[in-house]
């Protein structure tokens, strides 16, 4: 993607079934399970770089000892920063106590980390300073173990106030006011009471000591979380330990995050994203489940693991941007996703080279554009078959002509090469914007000047920045004749408010390209009309039943916005033509038809609060605030 958007974090849960001697005796070392985590968390790298987390649960420790421990980091490489301290904990022990380090359980007693119940979490912020006081896991100690809770999650509440007004109703005097920790209280709220329930019902019959284990073997968790998540409005995939061992996976009833897991007779294993559970533990794609929406994955303290409904399962809207962009390529599902959205895109785009294969290079931004680029260059060669094909049986070329047009091949070049990501430590205007200029960098002498047209496939355009300030005027200086920025994601029209850091309208270029059409047409006295709606909706139900915003871009056909869009991103000084064409909705629903999540594009939210959110974002862009709308 061109244009750096922040998204959803990374979650990583690992839970070990067999007793650590298993693992020593099988794979000869205690630290398996903090293997497997690292793995876990690297082949997810992608969903974090704001920072990492991780924390483990020792089940049965003893008094005294530390049951809950974890770390966290900021450092550019979070990861390697965590999992090295953790590697030098063991080391050291390895060092003190030579003789000692062969006693399994002496070294689960005694390295800090070792436990039984891994989790770790990859941050990419969309809110709030970028702290370790807000990297995930984040933990709730009491002296009973049973109250103890660590949480981590890929999410975002688009009704954090009212979550946060029904804790204060609680009792409770939260010490901020954010959804991570509205959250964590939430479900420690629930936890303390299913507790507190089963002590009044155990106190008459067993001693204090008794009802500590008799609680651990009957709390439900499902119970706790079925009261805790019931008012959620929001996309989640959120991840939690307890201290006495038990731990879970629970996913919001839409399934907008994603969420999978792996089981067998030594591991329970759950994670963002599938590749990285099939490359750390070498399984079949088969094996690996998807959460259903609206349940968790709850595995008890004795390691029995099983899908619960905590909320009725409601129509399925997986986030269709983790399949455009956010999720890695590697998974085959997302491969051939990815390869059909390049494909879908060949009839715009030869209609906008007039068929002039001849005369047409055909490139990509790199990297993660390369699938759709080939799913492209795939539907260029099945054209070109077909045209041969019927060139053929029309018999309308001579001898000369059929031995061109059997030996030509579309022209494909990387012509588009990230050099670095330039600071903008330059202050100045002038100055800034000619160093972003430089962030990308081309190949040079592969244009025909004058002639060529250049078709660059990117995976989406969202604030058309990066177009207007380096990629287009990077390309311009090749001199073709047209540039053709082609977009395999639709027009990003509405903020996101599940997870990503899309959530003020006026960033967006398509945005920009509807006021600018309305200003053109003298019909920007709509955009009041709206704001009056939205203002007379206030405090109803309707304020999160309509997207009043969508009112505007009705007034304008698909095209229309995407002809502004490519005069909006053309700086004055470039010289070749300049068109951007954007991936058709209902092409993006045929290339992954079971992530219909669209509402970036459409304004079709799945909750009623993220509604509200699209009608705050528009109400703050008149009002000229540039804050969240959540």
């Amino acid at each position: 993607m061109s244009d750096s958007i922040k998204h959803e974090c990374g979650i990583a849960l690992i839970r070990l079934r067999k007793p650590i001697e298993y693992y020593v005796e099988k794979y000869g070392t205690p630290m398996y399970g903090v293997n497997k985590l690292y793995l876990l968390m690297q082949k997810q790298h992608n969903r974090g770089q704001d920072g990492a987390g991780v924390a483990s649960i020792k089940i049965d420790a003893g008094p005294g000892m530390e049951y809950i421990n974890r770390f966290r980091s900021v450092k550019t490489r979070a990861i390697d920063s965590i999992f090295g301290k953790i590697g030098k904990e063991f080391k050291k022990l390895k060092e003190e106590q030579p003789e000692k380090v062969l006693d399994t359980n002496w070294v689960w007693e005694n390295l800090p980390f070792l436990g039984d119940v891994y989790l770790g979490h990859l941050r990419y912020g969309t809110h709030g300073i970028n702290s370790v006081d807000n990297c995930h896991p984040m933990v709730r100690e009491n002296n009973w173990r049973s109250r103890s809770l660590a949480v981590a999650g890929n999410f975002n509440m688009t009704n954090v106030d009212e979550q946060f007004q029904k804790l204060i109703e609680l009792g409770q005097h939260p010490k901020q006011k954010s959804d991570t920790i509205t959250v964590l209280e939430k479900i420690g709220h629930f936890l303390d009471e299913e507790n507190q329930m089963l002590f009044e019902s155990y106190k008459d019959d067993y001693s204090n000591k008794e009802i500590t284990l008799l609680i651990e073997d009957n709390l439900s968790l499902q119970r706790v979380l079925k009261r805790a998540c019931k008012d959620f409005d929001g996309g989640y995939a959120m991840a939690g330990l307890t201290g006495y061992g038990a731990s879970f996976v629970v996913r919001d009833p839409n399934g907008i995050r994603p969420a999978y897991y792996y089981m067998d007779d030594e591991v329970v294993v759950i994670a963002s994203e599938k590749p990285a559970i099939k490359t750390a533990f070498d399984i079949e794609y088969s094996e690996i489940r998807e959460i259903t929406p609206g349940h968790a994955l709850i595995v008890d303290k004795a390691g029995n693991a099983d899908l619960k409904e905590i909320m009725p399962q409601l129509e399925k809207k997986s986030c269709s941007f983790e399949r455009i962009y956010f999720s890695r390529g590697n998974d085959p599902e997302i491969y051939e996703e990815r390869k059909n959205m390049g494909r879908r895109l060949c009839p715009q785009i030869l209609e906008a080279i007039d068929y002039d294969l001849k005369n047409t290079v055909f490139s990509y931004i790199p990297n993660t554009a390369e699938s759709s680029w080939l799913g492209m260059m795939k539907g260029i060669e099945d054209y070109l078959r077909a045209y041969r094909k019927q060139a053929i049986l029309n018999q309308e070329l001579n001898e000369e002509q059929l031995d061109e047009i059997l030996q030509f091949k579309p022209r494909a070049e990387k012509l588009v090469i990230k050099d670095v990501k330039l600071r903008t430590f330059i202050t100045d205007n002038d100055s800034r914007d000619d160093l972003v200029t430089h962030v990308y960098d081309t190949t040079y002498e592969v244009v025909k000047k004058g002639i060529d047209t250049l078709v660059v496939l990117d995976d989406s355009i969202v604030r058309g920045t990066t177009l207007e300030k380096s990629i287009i005027r990077m390309l311009d200086k090749l001199e073709p004749k047209k540039i053709i920025i082609v977009s395999c994601a639709p027009q990003i029209r509405y903020p996101d408010c599940y997870g990503i850091d899309m959530s003020r309208v006026k960033e967006f270029v398509a945005f920009r390209a509807m006021l600018a059409l309305l200003k053109d047409r003298g019909l920007y006295y709509k955009v009041d009309e709206v704001y009056d709606k939205i203002q007379a909706a206030q405090g109803t139900s309707a304020i999160m039943e309509t997207n009043y915003v969508k009112e505007l871009f009705d007034l304008f056909t698909h095209d229309e916005i995407s002809t502004k869009v490519s005069e909006i991103v053309k700086a004055p000084e470039v010289n070749a033509e300049v068109q951007v064409i954007y991936q058709r909705i209902e092409d993006l629903h045929l290339a992954c038809p079971n992530h219909s999540g669209d509402w970036y594009f459409t304004g079709n939210y799945p909750t009623p609060g993220g509604t509200r959110v699209v009608n705050r974002a528009f109400m703050n862009f008149v009002e000229n605030k540039a804050v969240r709308a959540y």
